[in-house]
């Protein structure tokens, strides 16, 4: 049975990239690339897959429709996890989560990811500027090669 750490395990390798797949309005895939990484969920702390991404198509699939996938791969070897995405951002508030708590998690999603940052500062306007969302899920199934 394959769990997290080896989705972890596999995504260190290729440093977190990973394709994510979400269902468009006319049921067909939209795929993209993106650095995804694992981390305690900012409420209950359990843990989820989360990435960081801004623009229409994405995130306008992922509220009509919340079923995602992301597959991590290195050489021959892969997993993908499945789930259902629970939105945290500027245009997606969580009643739990104020300015100073995106702004946390949206730093948390990108370390959790692989990346490193010289300027936070930036780093944190950017995002709000871009109107960055942290996706979140929780894995309904895992598998692999």
């Amino acid at each position: 049975m394959t769990t997290l750490q080896d989705v972890i395990d596999i995504a260190s390798r290729e440093r977190f990239l990973t394709v994510v797949s979400t269902v468009r309005a006319d049921a067909t895939v939209q795929s993209s690339l993106v650095n995804a990484g694992v981390l305690p969920h900012p409420i209950g702390g359990t843990e989820v897959v989360g990435f960081v991404t801004y623009g229409k198509a994405k995130l306008a699939n992922l509220r009509a429709r919340p079923q995602l996938s992301v597959t991590f791969r290195s050489g021959w070897e892969w997993a993908t996890v499945e789930g259902r995405a629970e939105l945290i951002g500027p245009d997606d508030p969580h009643p739990d989560i104020d300015a100073e708590g995106l702004r946390l998690l949206l730093r948390q999603v990108f370390t959790a990811a692989g990346g490193t940052h010289d300027d936070w500062d930036g780093y944190d306007r950017a995002m709000a500027e871009q109107r960055r969302t942290a996706v979140l899920f929780a894995p309904t199934r895992i598998y692999s090669n």
